[in-house]
């Protein structure tokens, strides 16, 4: 069992380094923006407090992130929809154009990765993929991490 997981582990360090990479060329985006905005659109705007609790990071770091995307005119800060006081994040018209554009991208190159697999290769990827980030989720919450 040993060295399945070691296999895991060296696959998932392949994995970063590629995920890093489409975002670090001229077109991307932050990693960290990224996923903020994607969090943000497929949500809706969102408060700091909110993004902390579904990152589980320190508001502190947020506040820097979310600084940044507003400062490169991706966010915007709007009013809470429902009414309550609290600010929140939503994204920009220009910030919704640069994640469709970035997402389309990175959907494209898988598409081109994963062009000889099977279907069913894929499907039983993506299920696999899902439940790997879901228990990576329900063990950050045992450790509170």
């Amino acid at each position: 069992m040993q060295r399945r997981i070691a296999d895991i582990e060296y696959e998932q360090m392949l994995l970063s380094r590629f995920t890093v990479a489409q975002h670090r060329n001229g077109d991307g985006i932050d990693r960290s923006i990224y996923l903020l905005m994607s969090r943000i659109d497929g949500q809706g705007p969102m408060s700091i407090g909110e993004l902390s609790t579904v990152f589980r990071l320190d508001p502190s770091t947020l506040q820097r992130q979310t600084t940044v995307a507003v400062r490169e005119g991706f966010l915007e800060r709007v009013l809470d929809p429902t009414g309550s006081v609290a600010r929140k994040f939503a994204l920009t018209a220009l910030g919704k154009t640069r994640f469709d554009d970035v997402r389309e991208h990175s959907v494209s190159s898988l598409e081109s990765i994963l062009a000889d697999w099977p279907d069913e290769d894929v499907n039983t990827f993506g299920e696999l993929m899902h439940r790997f980030n879901a228990s990576i989720e329900e063990y950050r919450e045992s450790k509170d991490i």
